[in-house]
């Protein structure tokens, strides 16, 4: 958006400046973690929408911290996804590991997934599969067509096939897990290579319900990873910027707020990859 007000203590932004801000409204200061720069870790911390009010609404109250200025060629739709980007960008090039042609497995076809497939090129993954349901066809087809050596429906193809004709054939370096359910993390455990990694970013509320020995036997590095940090921020900005890092496929509809119940509908069903809402029309350019 851009800065209306600022408050009689704010420094270095002022009315007229063109923003994206962080989600991270409320934090401990005095927190070890957000001293030593990682407050998306901080037990108090709140998010926008997740704990306080959030953004849905003309006008939105933030700390100075949160903001990032948006460069003059980097649009306001585009802007609005900087908060998945990174935290795909978290997830794949901060806490995993990715050397020049790995084989990269993303779980989830979602727009983390989706996300997470694209900073897995940028980062010099050598194939990139993406596998997801029967029902995500239409991710999976985006996801083959735009960043992706194969997507694969796992209802119906043989993953297990595909990974043996990939690398050496022992499976894939990092298996990145964005797809929200528990049981995912057993495939995970299954397709990737001894001494590989697993990041897991997706949440998966359910009881796990199968052995973890694979983890054992493979000696497989497991890494959670959440949320993001203004250095994340401020390096995914200049990604969106440059065009490096273009999340626009993803954006299947671009509506008015009083129009949001249809567009949070639309994802829930799969029917949308992700809808960008403006709260003022005036802000779609």
């Amino acid at each position: 958006g851009v800065v209306e007000e600022v408050g009689e203590r704010v420094t270095g932004f002022r009315p007229g400046d063109r923003v994206v801000s962080e989600t991270a409204a409320v934090i401990d200061p005095a927190s070890p973690f957000c001293r030593a720069g990682r407050y998306n870790l901080d037990p108090a911390r709140l998010g926008f929408g997740y704990g306080v009010d959030g953004a849905m609404a003309t006008h939105v109250r933030v700390p100075a911290r949160c903001l990032h200025r948006l460069p003059a060629e980097l649009d306001f739709v585009t802007a609005a996804l900087t908060e998945p980007c990174c935290v795909a960008y978290e997830a794949v090039a901060q806490r995993s590991r990715i050397r020049p042609g790995d084989v990269v497995l993303v779980l989830g076809p979602g727009p983390i997934g989706l996300l997470c497939a694209q900073i897995a090129r940028l980062s010099g993954a050598g194939e990139v599969v993406v596998v997801g349901l029967t029902r995500d066809r239409e991710r999976l087809a985006l996801a083959r067509e735009r960043w992706a050596t194969a997507a694969v429906d796992l209802q119906v193809e043989d993953v297990d096939g595909l990974l043996c004709e990939m690398g050496d054939g022992f499976g894939a370096d990092l298996v990145i897990d964005a797809s929200g359910a528990s049981a995912s993390l057993e495939a995970a455990l299954r397709w990737v290579r001894p001494e590989g990694q697993i990041t897991k970013v997706g949440w998966g509320p359910q009881p796990l319900g199968y052995s973890l020995d694979p983890l054992v036997q493979k000696a497989v590095t497991v890494t959670g990873s959440f949320s993001h940090t203004f250095p994340v921020w401020a390096r995914v900005v200049q990604l969106l910027a440059t065009g490096l890092l273009d999340p626009r496929p993803l954006i299947s509809r671009v509506a008015p707020l009083a129009e949001w119940e249809g567009c949070f509908q639309g994802m829930g069903e799969g029917a949308l990859v992700k809808a960008v809402l403006l709260p003022d029309p005036q802000l779609s350019a």
